[in-house]
């Protein structure tokens, strides 16, 4: 009797343990069907809907004379800065493809720097340096140039996605098979003949992907048009100020919905693109890691150097005009020094960034565990249905951020959810949007760690919950801090799915950045585009630091090192 009593104790911690398992599931089925399938439902169900009855009145009213301009002002600006920005980023990923080791992670480490800013940077670098009174424009050059218009809209657009669009079409780049180069150049091929029917069509997926990427995020785009668009107005923008300014939901909703089109096209050449890049993560095939060097004509490669030359000194205009605008003053047309600015701060700034580094860390660690789980479940489990979830998880981060937000909008402003007005709003936002970055890291961890582990666990007696604690979530703890860092970044610079959940005592450091730029306060918004940077590179570093010393650890003990490398899907 007694020899069973231990026995019968550790048969039930057993149950106990495998019914927390099974809870764990639940809550996390329970949040993805909630936070990310319920909002994308009720925002198509908004647009087809008025008070209860069907009706097409809201796209009927897209059909009209003045939304149709808007319509044609939103394709051209957004078709323009979308092939400028590929064409730029492809001459820059191109030129990285034929560039040495050591130049090749210098441009990837300061592409990734670049995108470590708070949004509508660009805009108040535009207006400071080329506007009525800017440094170039006024003091330099003696003119008054006006800013505003479809201009600005297209040049800001395609500087502000230049970094992102490089680094996704550096991965098509790695994916191009190594043996279909060589081949080429062993029968008599030139560089330009090798690059132009081997090189580019292997990364046309690429390039089509990100072309569609580019689209859809500049359809979505309403703070560049309000900031720098003047008169110039698009879809986006109309959708915004439906909100914020006549609460018409259900159009808002119609004009969002006709933004998931190209998303779907986008996905479909992402996928595509990604489904070759599987085919070579072996490494024996990719150049990634082979060590060979793409010669390319030298014209063409001066052409690249030019470019790359260009972007990085606009790069440095922008964020040395930052610096420099947060302790001067140009409105004279000379460079007073002052401290003004950081006087004039609002009294809500201090409270609004808190709660942007609050809601950021809460929403960084709740989507990188919530993305491993799902990753857990579905590819590690194998559980019937849990790829079908999986794609629901990523829909956030296929559609447009405004789409999003408004979905929190209207499937949480009434009973039986309702948390419109609260902080869980925007960290539920944060959290479920990110979510897709974090499994698709751990997708690609699990593929390096032994299948064998979990089962010889299993038979030494361990439940399912001590396996995910003890095993499974210390070895992803590398992918766990890369993926913190990516979405505590994308929250404190977010502003397209937020834009709509904010509320007086619930705002945060992006949305007073935007509202400082559209109020004119320019010398405010570099104090707040500072702070902001500073507090992201901060926590970055930090994370950085943690995650050497936890690969070092790794490499140290008997831990499966590629697993700690997060995927390319991540980027």
């Amino acid at each position: 009797m007694e020899t069973n009593q231990p026995l019968a104790r550790r048969a039930g911690r057993y149950r106990v343990a495998n019914l927390l398992d099974w809870l764990l599931l639940g809550l996390l089925l329970a949040g993805i069907a909630l936070f990310i399938l319920y909002p994308i439902l009720s925002v198509i169900a908004t647009s087809f809907f008025d008070q209860g009855e069907f009706t097409l009145r809201y796209y009927q009213d897209l059909m009209s004379s003045a939304n149709l301009k808007l319509m044609q002002n939103s394709l051209w600006v957004t078709t323009l800065s979308s092939c400028l920005t590929t064409i730029f980023a492809f001459c820059i990923a191109l030129y990285t493809f034929t560039a040495s080791a050591r130049r090749r992670a210098f441009i990837q480490r300061s592409l990734l720097l670049t995108m470590i800013s708070p949004p509508f940077v660009s805009a108040l670098a535009f207006i400071m340096l080329f506007g009525r009174r800017g440094l170039i424009t006024y003091q330099l050059l003696g003119l008054s140039i006006n800013p505003y218009g479809w201009q600005g809209i297209v040049a800001l657009q395609t500087i502000g996605n230049i970094s992102f669009a490089t680094l996704l079409l550096m991965g098509s780049f790695d994916a191009i098979d190594l043996k279909q180069v060589l081949a080429s150049r062993d029968l008599g091929a030139s560089p330009l003949q090798t690059l132009w029917r081997v090189v580019i069509p292997s990364v046309r997926p690429g390039i089509l992907s990100v072309l569609f990427t580019l689209f859809t995020m500049n359809l979505a785009d309403f703070g560049t048009p309000i900031v720098i668009g003047g008169r110039y107005k698009v879809l986006a923008t109309e959708a915004y100020l439906q909100v914020i300014s006549t609460a018409n939901l259900g159009k808002a909703s119609a004009i969002s919905v006709l933004m998931i089109p190209p998303a779907i096209l986008a996905f479909y050449f992402y996928r595509k693109t990604l489904s070759r890049t599987a085919n070579l993560a072996d490494g024996s095939k990719s150049f990634s890691g082979s060590g060979y060097t793409f010669e390319l004509p030298r014209s063409i490669r001066w052409v690249l150097v030019g470019v790359v030359g260009l972007f990085f000194v606009v790069m440095a205009l922008k964020y040395g005009n930052i610096l420099l605008s947060t302790v001067s003053n140009t409105a004279s047309g000379e460079i007073q020094f002052t401290t003004r600015y950081f006087q004039d701060l609002p009294r809500s700034q201090m409270s609004s960034f808190w709660h942007s580094i609050v809601y950021s860390i809460i929403a960084g660690g709740a989507a990188s565990l919530l993305g491993i789980l799902l990753s857990y479940y579905t590819h590690r489990r194998k559980l019937p249905g849990m790829k079908v979830v999986e794609f629901v998880a990523s829909l956030p981060y296929i559609i447009p951020g405004t789409f999003f937000g408004l979905g929190y909008v209207a499937a949480f402003s009434h009973e039986p959810l309702m948390i419109r007005g609260t902080a869980a709003i925007i960290v539920f936002n944060y959290t479920f949007r990110q979510i897709s970055v974090s499994n698709k890291s751990a997708n690609a961890a699990f593929s390096a760690i032994d299948e064998k582990l979990e089962p010889a666990a299993q038979d030494l007696g361990a439940s399912r919950i001590e396996i995910l604690r003890g095993i499974v979530l210390p070895l992803l703890k590398p992918v766990f801090l890369t993926c913190f860092i990516t979405v505590f970044t994308s929250s404190m610079t977010a502003v397209g799915a937020i834009a709509f959940l904010i509320s007086p005592g619930r705002n945060v450091a992006s949305m007073e950045l935007f509202q400082s730029i559209e109020n004119g306060r320019y010398g405010v918004a570099a104090v707040q585009a500072v702070m902001i940077i500073l507090v992201t590179m901060a926590v970055n570093l930090l994370a950085m630091h943690l995650l050497d010393r936890s690969r070092k650890q790794q490499k140290g003990g008997k831990g499966h090192v590629s697993a700690t490398e997060p995927s390319q899907e991540a980027v």
